[in-house]
């Protein structure tokens, strides 16, 4: 099956910085979050580095390792537990083989010798090569391999094995000894430089090790399973074309199938496979098992030649990695003949996307004014770009006499997260965009126009440091009604909310947060920033969604100071379409237009709900002042069909953003599979002139009895502050019986900029588990006009539970 018509899309990097390693067969690579570590190999000597490349920025680099640094080795086993990897075994030198065990602890760069117990019913594994070494839970698996029976390491005399160890590791770090397994059923046939993986059915829940391929004499093309509970041995039935024989080739499990690519293969003549003493051969091929209904699929064929350089050419001996859904390849033999004396191997670096990217989190509010939004969300895993969409509640007018552009209609996801048109759901559509070449991270502009390539973010990691992966940062949507302010309610003394910035500060390498109850040390970045500067900004924002019309939502008298917000399903909503308004037809993506859009008319309510594209963004984050406006002949169209055209982007005309409207945004990712699906929706307000903004650096820190929170005005004030107004999230009967309304207790209200939240205050506090258990805050500023949007502060309690009074 051609690649194309397997839906495949390979794409080779290129343009890497930082040292790059010599190519090499026989070397091993693990990964860890983003980093690729590759360790070993052979090429003109066997290599002793350590070489990690950084899939977010395109860079390789050497790390300063330190400790019992193990020789140079190939063909060795190399297994990954969090951010510590494994080294067993492999070939040391021509003939000379090891059985040493060396423990690398990534997050300090650090080798340590390690010396597990032998055996209680047997002997430790001997010194081998092409050995697998897989690990599943405290435990791993060590099966065959090739030893050599010479005791003189020139004379090479090789045992193929078969025997089957169990390596029992420490939490953290070191091991506790070998065992040998008593096993049932029949062990599969000795062999050398086969692949070993570990797959646990969702739904079965029994982790199964597969066995495939390897090298006895002959290539061998069996597949092999056991049961780790039950420690069984069998031969599992498969349906589909079994790839050829092969030695030498990669196995990675990504979601429930088994990628098998390349390796040495049958020299094929005629469609019959020649002899065990008949020519072999490098192969390109890549095929999967589904692991659940165990049927082989083929992708590439072993006969496919690529000419056009959009495949990775035949390799054997090559490393394979996933991070995430994405597959690497890199380096490896490239030789078509085994007689041939000369090592020619690989120099390129290739990855494959094997599923479309998952939903981004929500939009997220940086900053709002009157006319442009400055926005987040957390980053997805091995994309080349995100679709930001948005949708007004202002009439937007159609363009005539421009051509169709193939702008996807999708299917608004609720913030339940299903389909919420009036109409049937829809699938969404397959767009394939332009394509997005991995290259040098640009790090001056953010907006990816059409038809430039996509490059992969430019928020470099702590290299050489443990990291903490960013805790999902879900969107709560809130609504408040009956206030005198910005949003045109009326009564009330409390804030109104306007768009509202909601922060958690940063820790380690990505998402921060603050700090504990109970913790007694201050985290020095516990700090909550609402505004922004020319650099990516550390904080995660959490937007609150605005309305307005009348909601259920309540006040609770004036004395009390407690404010009740609530919360609405998208698909309670309905949808508008968008008459004429004037249009800008400027190019830039300006935050501060000089031009302030004649406010539009009432919308118009109808049955469609028509998504307007922001633009294609390399990072996570955007400014939005305009949207690019669709043609009129494709607003009749409800969706696009597989196989649609993105829009070109220089043709379309934009809109700037009206102040004191309400714009719903939607974001999706795309790697080489296409778009994935779109997030949860968010809604936000632009400000109305005269009123002011947000508070800004809000911080918490700690003492004895209460805490301390502190605030510097809105960069934006509008005139003189009159005061602020501090908020904490409190438990109430009402949110029991509506878990998404939050009910807020005023806890300050004057001139100061900080103000004490006292141990009793915090005792009613409600913790919001929406992402993260965590106590919510909210400040907001107050001029002439009235409050304008209020600064969200999510305090991260960890595993704490607030003690109740």
């Amino acid at each position: 099956m051609a690649a194309a018509a397997a839906g495949l899309s390979w794409r080779r990097v290129s343009s890497f910085t930082g040292p790059v390693p010599r190519s090499r067969h026989g070397h091993r690579a693990v990964a860890i979050r983003e980093l690729l570590i590759i360790f070993g190999g052979g090429n003109e000597g066997i290599a002793d580095e350590l070489h990690v490349y950084n899939t977010v920025t395109n860079q390789w680099f050497l790390p300063a390792v330190r400790g019992d640094i193990p020789p140079g080795c190939a063909a060795h086993g190399f297994v990954c537990d969090g951010t510590r990897i494994l080294v067993f075994g492999g070939m040391v030198e021509y003939g000379r083989y090891s059985n040493d065990l060396y423990e690398l602890q990534a997050s300090r760069w650090l080798w340590k010798k390690v010396k597990p117990q032998a055996p209680s019913n047997g002997l430790p594994p001997c010194p081998r090569l092409g050995h697998s070494f897989s690990l599943y839970g405290n435990k791993c698996y060590l099966f065959g391999g090739l030893a050599n029976e010479s005791e003189d390491s020139n004379n090479n005399v090789p045992r193929y094995l078969n025997d089957f160890y169990e390596l029992e590791l420490q939490h953290g770090s070191g091991v506790v000894g070998w065992s040998i397994p008593v096993t049932k059923g029949i062990l599969p046939s000795p062999r050398e430089s086969h692949t070993a993986i570990v797959y646990c059915r969702k739904d079965v829940g029994s982790p199964k090790m597969y066995i495939f391929g390897g090298m006895c004499g002959c290539r061998l093309n069996d597949l092999w399973e056991l049961d780790i509970e039950t420690m069984t041995w069998s031969r599992p039935e498969t349906k589909g074309a079994v790839p050829l024989p092969r030695s030498l080739h990669t196995a990675n499990v990504i979601g429930n199938k088994m990628y098998v690519f390349g390796g040495w293969v049958p020299q094929s003549a005629g469609g019959e496979i020649s002899a065990p003493d008949g020519e072999w051969k490098c192969t390109g091929s890549f095929s999967y098992l589904n692991l659940d209904t165990t049927e082989w699929i083929g992708l590439i064929s072993d006969c496919q030649e690529d000419k056009s350089n959009l495949l990775p050419g035949p390799r054997a001996g090559h490393c394979a990695v996933a991070v995430g859904t994405r597959l690497y390849i890199w380096s490896g033999r490239d030789g078509y003949r085994k007689a041939w004396n000369n090592q020619v191997c690989c120099k390129d670096l290739w990855y494959l996307d094997t599923e479309r990217p998952q939903a981004p989190s929500q939009v997220q509010l940086i900053r709002a004014t009157t006319n442009s939004f400055q926005l987040k969300w957390d980053e997805v895993p091995t994309v080349e770009g995100y679709l930001l969409q948005l949708h007004a509640d202002s009439p937007v007018p159609p363009v005539a006499g421009i051509p169709a552009t193939g702008v996807p209609e999708t299917p608004v996801l609720s913030s339940q997260g299903g389909c919420s048109l009036h109409q049937s759901p829809q699938s969404l559509p397959s767009i394939p965009y332009p394509e997005m070449k991995v290259d040098h991270p640009n790090q001056t502009n953010n907006l990816i126009p059409n038809n430039v390539q996509v490059a992969l973010s430019s928020s470099s990691k702590v290299e050489g440091k443990e990291k903490v992966a960013a805790p999902e940062n879900k969107v709560s949507q809130e609504t408040m009604k009956n206030h005198t302010d910005a949003t045109g309610f009326k009564e009330s003394n409390a804030p109104s909310l306007l768009p509202v910035c909601t922060s958690s500060a940063q820790t380690s390498a990505n998402v921060g947060e603050l700090h504990d109850l109970d913790k007694q040390s201050v985290n020095p970045d516990a700090s909550v920033s609402c505004t922004v500067s020319s650099t990516q900004t550390m904080v995660t924002q959490q937007a609150v969604k605005t309305e307005s019309s009348s909601t259920n939502g309540a006040v609770v008298k004036d004395e009390t100071s407690l404010t009740t917000f609530n919360s609405k399903s998208e698909a309670a909503e309905t949808a508008y379409v968008m008459p004429s308004t004037r249009v800008n037809t400027g190019q830039t993506n300006d935050s501060h237009s000089s031009r302030a859009p004649q406010r539009p008319p009432a919308p118009v309510k109808t049955r469609d709900r028509r998504w307007y594209d922001v633009g294609i963004f390399k990072n996570n984050s955007a400014v939005v002042s305009q949207f690019y406006l669709l043609p009129e002949e494709t607003l009749n169209i409800n969706s696009k069909t597989e196989g649609a055209n993105v829009p070109d982007y220089r043709l379309l005309k934009k809109q700037d953003l009206f102040p004191g409207t309400v714009y719903r945004f939607r974001v999706a990712a795309i790697n080489g599979c296409g778009v994935g699906p779109f997030s949860k929706i968010s809604e936000f307000k632009t400000c109305i002139p005269g009123f002011p903004g947000a508070p800004s650096t809000v911080k918490i820190t700690k003492s004895v009895d209460c805490i301390h929170l502190s605030w510097e005005p809105p960069a934006s004030p509008s005139g003189n502050i009159l005061e602020y107004s501090a908020y904490l999230a409190i438990r109430s009967t009402q949110l029991q019986e509506n878990p998404s309304q939050l009910v807020f207790m005023r806890i300050y209200c004057g001139l100061k900029t900080s103000c004490i939240v006292t141990a009793a205050q915090l005792s009613n506090a409600h913790v919001d588990y929406t992402s993260r258990p965590a106590i919510v805050f909210r400040i907001s500023a107050k001029n002439e006009r009235g409050y304008g949007p209020a600064t969200q502060v999510r305090w991260l309690q960890g595993k704490l539970t607030v003690p109740h009074s």
